[in-house]
């Protein structure tokens, strides 16, 4: 086979986005061309491996400066600040985007200013410019439309409304979302770009907790992903936005598992700082089952890669029992936090901490805040929250006639959200509240509907505050600690399992053993599992 048709078959492949088999063909061919080593760059990228890309790229940079070709060379100088910014090493990153900038003096008004543009928006950024920030990005995305250039315009985009959410402009910034992934959805980009474009977007709408997007983008980044098995980049990400997606429908273990995967595709890629997000999920999802020596150590693993993974580690502390430390912890957060996109994310979480201090005027504060943010971005998942602390406030005051409309907002909100556990958790307050009432016999419903719900996703903790609710006493005497070491028993859990999950020595458990068999009047772990399922203690 000669040189012409290898290529041919190398080029094909790239277009058909089999990325390894185009890496290995170009990888293979002598005497490549600078538009043939940029190809093998980018797919030496998509498949993972750094540095082959980075030494194409810069085998192509200088076979363009050679051939004279300026504007060549500033693209390629353009994507070496790229890969080097993305691996960590921001410095030769600012070196290759000065030499661009210094090459492109003399070109006059060419797209490839757009381009290095990118640059620009990120050290504006980065410097806390946010004005100057949003002035470039406009003017990347007015460069991309002139040229009709699809990248540059769906990233100015991108660029433009993230910098808005960030000034509080969350509607406005998540329409210029949507128009930027038009030219996803239509195949019109890149795949480095496209990538890029679609982490970007999920990511904004987990922030403001705009679930609706979320899933339906997740889904749809999903199948491009899928499209490109040998694809290693945006797979981490893809993994983390699905795990959060799982868990707002309560399937906790398929989340873990997304989590868990998400973090070998970033060890994979040399991006394993990146896995302090999905650490800190896998917290979160620990927390609510019960399992906090878990969730404390996945937050730990999340604080290493320089994330902090809060309010899931204060809500923690608070699940220990350790409230004055909760309450230090949220007070600092909200102290030092600024800008209403990192403060709705942090507002529901302090006000269940600082209501179980006491602290019932500073936590109707931080609801209100809560309210008006939610109010202000419009996102179903921000106004639920908003809903879901008002009237857990005013629960705490005794007032059930304000508890309840916020209340039924809140459960009509995460029920079209499709979210089990939180349309578990309001009706909790909808029970607290008809009791409150005095109508007990409704209270009665509400609770025993949020228990069953709370049983069937494993969230131990919640299930054991609504049985102290409803005043359960269980077949043979148990008591509700008994009945858990029961029910993990018939889960099929070594007592060492129980004791972790919750945090017990083994003594203890075995102790809660003898107990169980003595009340039950049975013999072993088998009998004591048969019987919990034939009294329907499961």
């Amino acid at each position: 086979m000669n040189i012409v048709e290898d290529l041919e078959r190398a080029r094909a492949a790239f277009d058909r986005r089999d990325w390894a088999t185009a890496y290995d063909r170009l990888s293979s061919t002598a005497d490549l061309g600078g538009g043939d080593l940029v190809t093998l760059a980018t797919a030496a990228y998509l498949v993972g491996d750094n540095d082959a890309c980075v030494r194409g790229l810069q085998r192509a940079y200088r076979q363009e400066v050679d051939e004279g070709n300026v504007l060549g060379a500033v693209r390629v100088a353009f994507w070496l600040a790229l890969v080097f910014n993305i691996r960590g090493e921001v410095a030769i990153g600012l070196g290759w985007a000065a030499r661009a900038e210094r090459l492109l003096a003399d070109q006059g008004d060419v797209v490839e200013r757009g381009y290095l543009l990118i640059h620009d928006f990120f050290r504006h950024l980065n410097q806390g410019d946010a004005t100057g920030a949003l002035r470039i990005s406009a003017e990347m995305t007015e460069v991309g439309r002139r040229f009709g250039n699809a990248d540059l315009l769906a990233q100015g985009l991108v660029c433009q409304g993230r910098t808005l959410m960030y000034a509080g402009r969350v509607p406005e910034g998540l329409a210029l979302l949507d128009e930027a992934m038009v030219g996803v959805a239509a195949g019109e980009l890149s795949p480095i770009f496209a990538g890029n474009v679609y982490c970007a977007m999920i990511e904004a709408c987990q922030e403001v907790q705009d679930f609706a997007r979320a899933a339906a983008w997740t889904a749809a980044l999903t199948r491009w992903c899928d499209t490109q098995p040998d694809l290693v980049p945006f797979t981490g990400q893809c993994a983390v936005h699905r795990g959060q997606i799982l868990r707002l429908h309560g399937a906790y273990g398929e989340a873990l598992q997304e989590y868990d995967e998400a973090c070998r595709r970033y060890a994979s890629s040399g991006a394993q700082a990146a896995a302090g997000l999905a650490l800190s999920e896998r917290g979160d999802v620990l927390r609510i089952r019960g399992e906090l020596v878990a969730a404390e150590k996945a937050y730990d693993e999340a604080a290493g890669f320089g994330y902090e993974p809060q309010p899931g580690r204060a809500l923690l502390l608070l699940a220990r029992g350790r409230t004055p430390a909760a309450v230090g912890t949220v007070r600092r957060l909200l102290a030092e936090t600024i800008g209403a996109v990192y403060r709705s994310r942090l507002l529901a979480g302090a006000v269940e901490v600082l209501l179980a201090d006491g602290a019932v005027d500073e936590a109707e504060s931080v609801a209100d805040e809560l309210a008006s943010i939610a109010a202000g971005f419009g996102c179903a998942g921000l106004r639920a929250w908003a809903a879901y602390c008002l009237a857990l406030v005013a629960l705490e005051r005794g007032d059930p006639d304000r508890a309840l409309p916020q209340a039924r907002v809140a459960l009509r909100l995460w029920t079209e959200l499709q979210a089990p556990y939180e349309v578990a958790r309001t009706k909790v307050l909808i029970g607290r509240s008809f009791r409150l009432l005095e109508d007990e016999e409704s209270a009665v419903a509400e609770l025993s509907a949020a228990g069953k719900t709370f049983a069937e996703l494993g969230a131990v903790p919640a299930r054991q505050e609504v049985e102290k609710l409803l005043h359960v006493s269980t077949a043979g005497g148990l008591t509700a600690r008994e009945l858990e070491v029961l029910r993990l028993v018939a889960d099929g859990r070594s007592n060492a399992e129980i004791a972790e999950r919750l945090v017990l020595s083994d003594k203890t458990v075995a102790r809660h053993l003898t107990n169980i068999f003595t009340k039950l009047d049975v013999p072993s772990r088998t009998a004591a599992a048969a019987y919990a399922r034939d009294h329907d203690l499961l």
